[in-house]
């Protein structure tokens, strides 16, 4: 009988901590962050049916966006600004992260390999929902600097004026009614939030 370790793998997210250049007062890690993007993908598709009238399948946005990180299992959590520095850099990254997905697939067994495909590497899947999943992960990020700030530490202040930026040029309905309904709890205390516990 044949052992896989995707699985074992995956649970390896949680020792990759993000936001590896800045100064954090709580380090996240990508389990943590995937975790997050998955609630907020599925959130802006349930958002963008019920409030707009599409049909995007939120349950495959969740699995999407929780599996959108893990290729830096391999890679690592390179930083946005290196990242994204030049086109070569963002060519030269997407085949690192491609090579890394395929690694990870070869850890499990041929009849999950196609399904694990479709997650690990969705560019064909319904560009709309993508676009979801890129604005949820952008809104983790905003979010992670919102709670930086809550305790005092302005490192995060320049990425939260860039990355609220990137949400707006992405001209999202479902993100403009996220930021509207639910980001500003985020700034309060959990009194503040009024819940019963």
């Amino acid at each position: 009988m044949s052992v896989f370790h995707f699985f074992a793998i995956m649970s390896r997210m949680k020792y990759i901590n993000r936001w590896s250049l800045m100064n954090n007062t709580r380090y996240e890690n990508i389990s943590e962050h995937s975790l997050t993007v998955s609630m907020l993908a599925h959130a802006l598709a349930v958002i963008s049916n019920k409030r707009l009238g599409n049909n995007i399948d939120a349950e495959h946005a969740a699995v999407i966006a929780m599996f959108h990180d893990c290729t830096e299992i391999i890679t690592g959590d390179l930083p946005t600004p290196i990242k994204y520095s030049s086109r070569s850099m963002r060519n030269a990254y997407k085949n690192i992260e491609y090579e890394a997905s395929q690694q990870l697939l070869s850890a499990l067994p041929d009849y999950m390999k196609d399904e694990y495909k479709t997650l690990l590497t969705p560019e064909k899947d319904d560009p709309h929902m993508l676009r979801l999943i890129k604005a949820a992960d952008k809104l983790s990020a905003l979010i992670k600097c919102i709670e930086e700030e809550q305790m005092g530490n302005t490192e995060f202040s320049k990425a939260k004026t860039e990355i609220r930026t990137a949400l707006d040029k992405m001209q999202l309905q479902e993100v403009n009614i996220f930021i509207e309904e639910f980001l500003p709890s985020y700034s309060l205390s959990l009194d503040e939030q009024n819940i019963a516990l």
